[in-house]
């Protein structure tokens, strides 16, 4: 019975394409997709051409009525220094239930700077590698939630010349 079973199974299984055994089964998680996040990070990087900005106008957009400065550094770097009027939503969680809180509107205007942005200040803008920039993965985080409202400082800024306002705030606000 078995062998008769297999010899239908078996030619009705390779002719439908599915494996007799999948090794990476029981690896597959639906709720992790590096082949959509590959995708989306394309798009973004797209989108992302034409909306880095210069320090001038930066300060020019985050004046603007409706627009939002997010800094998604850590809440700790942040009460260090942080862009005067921004906002802190640390990287880690931001989250369609996090994001809908803060910017529910899709439409807003939402500006985004992270530690790549300035020198000569590693306490409150610690850098990393280049490729590795908060500024990326934020702007690709926001891309795929529907954020398409989304401007990035460009320039690398000397922290003691920068034209932008800085202040601290206590932790934990």
């Amino acid at each position: 019975m078995w062998k008769l079973l297999r010899l239908l199974l078996v030619p009705s299984l390779l002719a439908a394409g599915q494996p007799l055994h999948d090794p990476n089964a029981a690896l597959r998680n639906p709720a992790i997709d590096m082949k959509g996040y590959l995708a989306v990070a394309q798009e973004a990087a797209t989108h992302r051409e034409h909306r880095r900005l210069t320090e001038a106008d930066f300060i020019r957009l985050s004046a603007a009525p409706g627009s939002l400065v997010l800094d998604a550094r850590s809440a700790l770097k942040f009460s260090e220094l942080h862009i005067k009027g921004a906002v802190n939503l640390s990287f880690p969680d931001l989250t369609r239930e996090s994001l809908n809180r803060l910017i529910p509107d899709k439409k807003t205007k939402v500006l985004i700077y992270c530690n790549n942005n300035f020198k000569n200040a590693e306490g409150p803008f610690p850098g990393k590698a280049a490729v590795a920039s908060l500024n990326l993965s934020t702007y690709i985080a926001l891309y795929s939630y529907g954020y398409r409202n989304v401007y990035e400082l460009g320039p690398l800024l000397d922290l003691e010349r920068a034209k932008l306002t800085f202040e601290s705030s206590p932790r934990g606000r």
